[in-house]
């Protein structure tokens, strides 16, 4: 077979995801070939490193870099450290000159850029630094003046906007990082690898593409200033097997990660929601978000420049289907730009897959190392169409989530509060990447904090309204038929038009996503869940007789079943885990019920105790649906019972009196059966009275007692 129609592919192992300099390589890599030796080249991402498909082999791909590779011109006139300005840059402006003044036709393209630029320069009679508007003036005349070979790194570097320059943040302000002008340390590499004179390969340069393109080990790394891009490069304390180190840089690393960067150029787009003109656009880039990652604080937010998601791709792409994914370099969210990291996740989880896209490595530009910027790997996001993330639509509503993380991010926002927000960006961030009731859960379980804590605060209430009202679908994807679930669920459905949200933060009963900081009816504190619960049931049943409540106020949707609050009576259920669902799952719509589960305990594992009192706790009308009352009965609930089931094994006692003594006004007989001692915990034992449970458990607890035998002791943990 002819040797151009063989197609190779070539596992580029220097080339990985991570850091930023290494992916900036591998693109570099396919851009350099298809445009100057093959233009059917195609690259994609496997196993943790870029496959090139080419008609060149290994040896090719070498000798075409050592001999052949043209180098795009990159050259930043606007920046003082560019080499266009002598006075205190004496490296740059002798860099500059070596390559304008020789013949090698390698040095060609650079040549010609830098003379239209020393045109436009003389023409704008500049001799140093340019102003802010001597700058603006200088970008224009460039644009309108240079090749479309230079184009590239001026439409990757600066963007000129309606009113000012603009600097995508993948390359620093303008292609400079701090006092690292990128173009003239790009130059210097350049002068490194090939003779200014004749254009030449020189020195080790081989090795050390060796090294750049197949991570093969090789001496003689370069200690010069990487910039932003790999930060384990970078230098500094603990960098080496000393205290301290330079950076050290591979100089093809360097030099091909820039060549990479061309093919990330920013756009001006109008933006709807602004009154600003016009707003800069990059490829995959949005504002930090200090959820998601390990890496980020809240803090870390914002002093850093920008959050960019780089696309990694399973399928071969040409450079023009790469050029399409990275020129669109847009995702949506509900027809908006995503603003920031967590609006990108969710905009993924929406996506799907598109264009072999599998999976996002997300970088942050955080200031680290004192003032310096650098690329932070932050995690890896795999493209997959997650229905759970659309759950936090809901959370936009009335313009809630993002009011909530804005009053977080304020400058004088209480440590407490900013915990908060990056737990709940922690917990979002989870749910987008993982479809798990678990995940749904821990976002519920931050929102009742939410709750509670903007409850707390007069000011916070002025700027963010309460949790907004979430629907059923919440309570079905958090459902994982735990004991502890399904309690929550049945605490959190209390309604009687006394829905359990009321308890926890001051809301309106009615429309429930207002403030009511003069009601009376939150009375949720710090303490436990039984005596919390105890608190609610004072309260509802005083508001009960003020406003003349026929019944009980002790109805709600979700009722729990047998086994879940025999579990929660025996002490084999996680209170704290009920009582942080409870306040979740407040904030949602509950269904009617919950699907049956297989039951994993019967009517028998609750206590006699507990089947005489319940009753006492279950509204008049269920009563009558369950048979146990006649169509025109009724069983009050003695206020004092409550009471007395709190004031220890004495209060117990004289509670279960007490509930016989009601039991049999109400027409109710025992059959003549007795308890004896010890009796449950009487708080834990209120708890569980309150509970609603399903018709079917209250009608299995009357036919257990009518079949109870009036000579038989009944222990509380037997039939």
């Amino acid at each position: 077979m002819d040797k151009d129609m063989h197609i190779n592919e070539i596992v580029l192992r220097g080339c990985a995801p991570t850091p930023l300099a290494a992916y900036l390589k591998a693109l570099g890599v396919l851009r350099l070939v298809c445009e100057q030796v093959d233009a059917t080249a195609k690259g994609w991402w496997q196993d943790e490193c870029f496959m090139l498909r080419t008609r060149l082999d290994d040896n090719d791909l070498r000798r075409f870099f050592i001999e052949d590779y043209r180098p795009t011109p990159m050259l930043s006139p606007w920046n003082g450290g560019s080499g266009f300005y002598r006075k205190g840059n004496e490296t740059a402006w002798s860099t500059l000159e070596k390559i304008i003044t020789t013949q090698a036709e390698r040095w060609r393209p650079f040549r010609d850029t830098a003379e239209v630029m020393a045109d436009a320069l003389e023409h704008l009679k500049l001799t140093e630094k340019p102003a802010e508007l001597d700058k603006r003036a200088l970008l224009a005349r460039l644009r309108a003046t240079l090749d479309d070979e230079f184009l590239p790194w001026l439409d990757a570097a600066v963007l000129l906007t309606d009113d000012k320059p603009d600097y995508p943040p993948l390359l620093g302000t303008g292609g400079n990082d701090g006092r690292l002008d990128f173009t003239s340390n790009y130059m210097q590499r350049l002068l490194e690898m090939f003779d200014p004179v004749t254009g030449k390969a020189q020195g080790d340069v081989g090795n050390k593409l060796e090294s750049a393109l197949f991570a093969r080990p090789v001496p003689g790394m370069t200690a010069l200033a990487i910039g932003q891009f790999s930060p384990g490069a970078a230098g500094g304390p603990n960098s080496s097997t000393g205290f301290d180190s330079g950076a050290q840089v591979n100089i093809w690393d360097y030099v091909l990660m820039l060549e990479g960067a061309l093919l990330f150029a920013a756009t001006a787009t109008r933006r709807l929601e602004s009154a600003d003109p016009s707003a800069l656009s990059y490829p995959f880039t949005v504002r930090p978000s200090g959820g998601g990652s390990g890496a980020v604080a809240l803090g870390d937010e914002r002093p850093a420049r920008a959050e960019i998601w780089m696309p990694l791709w399973e399928r071969p792409a040409s450079l023009p289907e790469l050029r399409v994914l990275l020129g669109e370099g847009r995702v949506t969210l509900n027809g908006r730009l995503p603003r920031d990291g967590l609006d990108f996740a969710r905009a993924v989880a929406k996506l799907g897959t598109d264009r072999g896209v599998r999976a996002f490595q997300r970088y942050a530009f955080m200031m680290r190392s004192g003032k310096a910027y650098l690329a932070t790997p932050l995690n890896r996001f795999h493209v997959h169409r997650n229905p759970k993330a659309d759950l936090i639509d809901q959370l936009e509503r009335g313009d809630w989530l993002r009011r909530f993380r804005r009053a977080a991010r304020s400058t004088h926002a209480p440590a407490r509060l900013q915990g908060l927000a990056h737990r709940l960006d922690d917990a979002l961030f989870d749910l987008v990447r993982v479809a798990d009731p678990r995940r749904v859960q821990e976002v519920l379980k931050v929102l009742g904090e939410v709750q509670f804590y903007l409850a707390l605060s007069p000011s916070l209430r002025e700027q963010v309204r309460p949790v907004p009202r979430l629907d059923a679908h919440w309570v079905e994807a958090a459902r994982d038929d735990s004991h502890e679930f399904r309690v929550a669920a049945a605490l959190a459905g209390l309604d009687d038009g006394l829905p359990m949200g009321v308890h926890l933060a001051p809301i309106d009963p009615v429309k429930r996503n207002v403030w009511a900081p003069e009601s009376r009816l939150a009375v949720w504190g710090q303490g436990n869940l039984s005596d919390n619960l105890a608190q609610v049931l004072q309260r509802r049943l005083l508001t009960a007789s003020r406003t003349d409540l026929n019944d009980k106020p002790l109805s709600g949707r979700c009722p729990a079943d047998e086994g879940a609050v025999a579990a929660f009576l025996a002490g084999d259920a996680d209170e704290r885990r009920i009582a942080e669902l409870m306040a979740g799952l407040a904030c949602a719509r509950l269904p009617a019920r919950l699907p049956l589960r297989q039951r994993g305990a019967s009517e028998a594992s609750l206590p006699m105790i507990y089947a005489l009192l319940k009753p006492l706790f279950v509204p008049d009308a269920q009563l009558r649906e369950a048979g146990v009352l006649a169509p025109d009965g009724c069983l009050p609930l003695p206020p004092a019972l409550p009471r007395l089931l709190r004031a220890g094994p004495a209060g117990v006692g004289r509670a279960v009196d007490l509930a016989r003594r009601r039991r049999r006004a109400s027409g109710l007989a025992d059959a003549g059966w007795r308890l004896t001692p010890p009796y449950p915990d009487g708080g834990r034992l209120l708890a569980a009275l309150m509970i609603p449970v399903e018709i079917r458990v209250i009608k299995g607890f009357i036919k257990r007692l009518a079949d109870h035998k009036s000579d038989e002791p009944a222990t509380q943990d037997a039939s």
